[in-house]
């Protein structure tokens, strides 16, 4: 039976400034993964929606981060600073992990978590991105009324005020990281309409990025985040192939 280590680890002063890290003790580490949590970027959602998925990937012999941010209403969070806070993260536990160098590090996020690990392919050491029912273009989702206005207030601006800024700030306009990428997507979702990621895959796959994608059929906005459900399966058979596997000999500290 796999004995789960937790520890925090803080990489900034304020309240939502920290992470917490699961791991299993001096057994072998497949990897590094990054988890990223949703909730439409807002404050009463926490990073414990993705505590089913860490302990399964734990059990599978990954070192798991699953990180807070600021968020917004009255958490500080917002474009750009909740993003600056993911890659400020990231690179704390490398700083007080030294034994994870080397390891590959795949970013895990659901909805605006899946918009953050996109967001952060391209400015971290992250090596692959799962993608769960993400969050592409905020300008779409601001125009089409989606998460009751979350992304105009994480934006600070509607988009034809901005219309620069929010370019920047989606995946679907930041392609070519080269990086490898699995966006799962359930065709039930009311929450992040299918289409988006329909169009996020087809746009990323013309820009030459590596983009695996898997629609499941039946499957909800939260069901996707469930370790028993099918949808899973997909994202665990993906990391087991598409990632390099150095790291049988590694044991975690």
């Amino acid at each position: 039976m796999v004995v789960t280590i937790r520890e925090e680890i803080r990489y900034g002063t304020l309240p939502s400034q920290y992470a917490e890290i699961w791991s299993a003790g001096d057994q072998p580490v497949h990897g590094v993964a990054i988890m990223l949590h949703g909730g439409w970027w807002r404050a009463r959602h926490s990073l414990h929606l993705m505590d089913d998925l860490c302990a399964d990937l734990v059990g599978g012999g990954w070192f798991v981060v699953n990180m807070e941010y600021r968020r917004i209403d009255g958490d500080g969070g917002g474009w750009p600073q909740t993003l600056t806070d993911v890659l400020a993260g990231i690179e704390a536990v490398r700083a007080t992990h030294l034994e994870l160098a080397g390891l590959p590090t795949v970013a895990i996020g659901h909805s605006a978590g899946g918009h953050l690990a996109l967001m952060a392919s391209a400015h971290s050491s992250v090596s692959a991105v799962v993608a769960l029912a993400p969050i592409t273009d905020l300008a779409r989702c601001a125009q089409e009324g989606l998460g009751e206005g979350a992304t105009v207030a994480f934006m600070g601006a509607l988009p034809d005020e901005e219309p620069k800024v929010y370019l920047r700030a989606s995946p679907v306009h930041q392609l070519t990281s080269g990086r490898s990428q699995l966006v799962i997507h359930g065709d039930c979702d009311n929450r992040v309409p299918i289409e988006h990621s329909r169009d996020y895959v087809a746009t990323a796959r013309a820009a030459g990025d590596p983009v695996d994608y898997v629609e499941v059929v039946g499957t909800d906005h939260f069901q996707i985040i469930d370790a028993r459900h099918d949808s899973w399966s997909h994202a665990r058979q993906w990391l087991d192939r598409a990632l390099p596997r150095p790291w049988e000999s590694v044991p975690s500290q």
